[in-house]
């Protein structure tokens, strides 16, 4: 079997951009990576919903962990109101000006997606005072078109404790090379974990290290799933990918260092992490050597699974992110040639890996 051409790349971010997996409910991005992961590995998932992609494994080399995670950013329904409208809350970060006027889809009890609007009361009723308040979440609800709770909770079968995901769908615009959708944190990075991997397999190389990719579950409610594959695993050196925030559509020119079109981030610090330096400046050297574009970044806020994967024992961990733009919003925006790119890298860099090297570390 050849590797993936662009459009099986593209179509298997596609399933995976469209596919419905708030925190807590990753059930069917799993399935994705396990139908793709199959005939190149094997492919398997704890009760959390983590996801492990194992190639052939050989026990006498180093394990390279190659994290990224299903879920995506979401809401879970709190309460039915009389007038058959839901209260909700958040799951994983949101800005609630964001969040208003759009479409999502509930998981009602009986596993069917249902069609909902998040609303707030019409401008025509607001006072001038309502009008120049800040949006509240509190203020917000989910209508379904119904018009009592018998109906939202007899009839669609929706109640307290339904996860809630953005409804938007993926499409790509080929004259940009550039695709837009929900979920590309961290559908982005679980492409390019999958992508590496049957790229190696591929190639039929014997490598310097055994790579086991995981897919973990609920990063974006504290990292949980990363806590369980890092100690399921026991990797002797990781790798994060992560999409992470686009800053070049408000930041100085001087100061973008997640630009989109700009290759892979190689993120140094950001508030959970400290990029190994020895790996970062592998990193570096192979992304010149193979004449791949990239960004370094020093931020100020976010956190991912590295560093999760860094605690472990003292593990040498580095982040490489893939830039999206408007992340933690129904809609996101990605670059097939970060993408590509990150993907290029992460191989290069797996291709270099070897007991020694690490031992250096």
């Amino acid at each position: 079997m050849s590797s993936l051409t662009k459009k099986q790349e593209l179509n298997l971010i596609e399933k995976l951009s469209n596919a419905y997996g708030v925190s807590g409910f990753e059930h069917d991005v799993s399935e994705i990576v396990q139908e793709y992961g199959r005939p190149f590995a094997t492919v398997s998932k704890d009760t959390m919903c983590n996801t492990y992609v194992r190639p052939q494994a050989d026990d006498s080399r180093p394990t390279l962990m190659l994290d990224a995670h299903l879920d995506e950013v979401g809401f879970m329904i709190q309460a039915i109101k009389p007038n058959g409208t839901a209260s909700f809350v958040t799951v994983g970060g949101w800005v609630p000006a964001n969040v208003t006027a759009e479409r999502v889809k509930i998981k009602n009890r009986n596993g069917e997606w249902i069609s909902g609007i998040i609303a707030t009361k019409p401008p025509h009723y607001m006072s001038a005072a309502e009008r120049k308040q800040p949006i509240e979440i509190a203020n917000l609800v989910i209508d379904f078109g119904t018009v009592s709770a018998q109906e939202t909770i007899e009839l669609l079968k929706i109640g307290t404790g339904c996860p809630v995901v953005p409804d938007v769908k993926w499409e790509y615009n080929e004259k940009l090379d550039v695709m837009m959708g929900k979920a590309f944190d961290n559908r982005i990075g679980t492409a390019v974990v999958l992508s590496a991997i049957e790229k190696i397999t591929q190639k039929n190389e014997k490598l310097g290290v055994n790579v086991v990719g995981a897919l973990a579950a609920q990063e974006e409610v504290g990292c949980r799933g990363a806590k369980v594959t890092v100690r399921n695993i026991k990797p002797d050196i990781a790798i994060c990918l992560d999409g992470c925030p686009a800053d070049d559509t408000f930041t100085p020119e001087w100061l973008i260092q997640t630009g989109m079109k700009r290759g892979p981030m190689l993120r140094d610090m950001d508030t959970t992490f400290i990029a190994t330096p020895a790996f970062q400046k592998l990193a570096v050297d192979t992304a010149q050597e193979n004449k791949i574009p990239y960004t370094r970044a020093v931020r100020t806020g976010g956190g991912v699974n590295a560093s999760e994967l860094l605690v472990y024992e003292g593990v040498p961990t580095i982040c490489i992110g893939i830039p999206v733009r408007y992340e933690h919003t129904h809609h996101t925006i990605v670059a097939y040639e970060d993408f590509k790119n990150t993907v290029d890298l992460v191989v290069a860099l797996i291709e270099k890996l070897d007991k020694k090297i690490i031992t250096e570390f």
